[in-house]
């Protein structure tokens, strides 16, 4: 089955407000597939620089911070930002930190136009293991991924 039929069928199965969900495994393949689709990274600037960011071209990475460091208000740009990194056509991935900013990214894409908005599941870090790290349980980095940072 192709990826973005299962990550469709996922979002119809989880009545998801955006197109579907993708895996971290399935965000690369479809980056690999295609350099028309685009992973849109919804953290704040200062997680990329010191947690660190995906490695993939430049051309299919678009950050545009969901909230605002420091103080995490929320980014009275996004919708402005997006448009500029992105077609209302273009198949987005949408990745944080462990899935909850990108679900509220990819739903508020969705109800201004953007057809094909995807949740990355378990993020860029996954959530805390039982001491209380990341990268250990899920997300991009646990999944093996090129990744480039701290």
């Amino acid at each position: 089955m192709d990826i973005l039929e299962t990550a469709r069928q996922r979002g119809q199965e989880k009545q998801l407000p955006y197109a579907g969900a993708v895996t971290p495994a399935e965000a690369y393949a479809l980056l690999q597939q295609s350099s028309t689709v685009k992973l849109v990274d919804v953290r704040t600037d200062a997680e990329r620089d010191w947690v660190g960011r995906v490695a993939i071209p430049d051309t299919q990475h678009a950050a545009v911070q969901w909230n605002l460091y420091p103080g995490g208000t929320p980014n009275p740009d996004f919708l402005d930002q997006l448009a500029q990194l992105a077609s209302k056509d273009n198949v987005l991935l949408f990745l944080c930190r462990s899935g909850v900013r990108s679900r509220h990214a990819a739903k508020l894409a969705t109800e201004h136009g953007y057809l094909n908005c995807f949740d990355i599941l378990e993020g860029f870090e996954g959530d805390k293991d039982a001491e209380g790290h990341r990268k250990t349980v899920g997300g991009w980095c646990k999944a093996g991924l090129p990744w480039v940072g701290a």
